[in-house]
């Protein structure tokens, strides 16, 4: 059951938007990335040619505000594997706000220090939807439903129900996961395809995830 703020965007499609004179429509795509893998670059992909988004930023944060805390390598390392994943696409782009501000990343703060940095963009902000199900908890929520457009990735076995206005795009389901990918390099697997040969070469040559 959806909600009547629901709204289902198949990947497909392009929305037309007269770009005489109108505000950008930016796409924040928000986590750890450690590492960034495929399934962030297939959904950011999907994302913003389904909204016809003028970029989609991936949003690297430094200590996210989880309750299971995550082991996450240095922000610098993490950002450079972003930029080399990113690098052959042109909808791509990083936004480095949570990383120059430090600490605790709450997603509140940064899209009202964007929007003031930025008055003539409208934010979208992509999530999974197991993160969904999750707004409820999140920091200053009612506030931060009213300045960003929320992008509703659908995951295997969670509802599309929310409280809150939800914008889904139907995008293939890819199952990696970055601890995944942590623990196939911590045992020696291949992780080829699972990310980008610019960031397998990244991994190796700084020996990260190894131990």
């Amino acid at each position: 059951m959806k909600t009547q703020a629901d709204t289902i965007v198949e990947p497909q499609t392009v929305v037309q938007v007269d770009r005489k004179d109108r505000r950008k429509r930016i796409g924040l795509y928000g986590g750890t990335f450690n590492p960034i893998h495929t399934s962030h670059l297939i959904v950011g992909d999907q994302v913003g040619n389904a909204l016809g988004l003028d970029k989609v930023m991936f949003l690297p944060d430094v200590v996210p505000p989880h309750v299971d805390t995550k082991y996450a390598i240095d922000p610098q390392l993490r950002v450079e594997m972003i930029r080399l994943a990113i690098q052959d696409n042109p909808l791509f782009d990083i936004e480095l706000a949570e990383i120059e501000r430090g600490g605790v990343s709450y997603t509140y703060d940064t899209v009202v220090a964007l929007k003031k940095k930025h008055p003539d963009v409208d934010y979208y902000f992509i999530i999974g939807g197991d993160m969904v199900q999750y707004l409820s908890k999140w920091h200053r929520i009612d506030e931060l439903s009213k300045l960003v457009t929320f992008v509703g990735v659908q995951r295997r076995g969670f509802e599309t129900e929310s409280k809150y206005p939800v914008v889904w795009v139907d995008v293939p389901m890819i199952d990696i996961s970055s601890t995944d990918i942590r623990q196939r390099i911590k045992e020696g697997q291949s992780v080829r395809y699972f990310v980008p040969d610019s960031v397998i070469h990244f991994i190796k040559e700084h020996h990260l995830y190894f131990e």
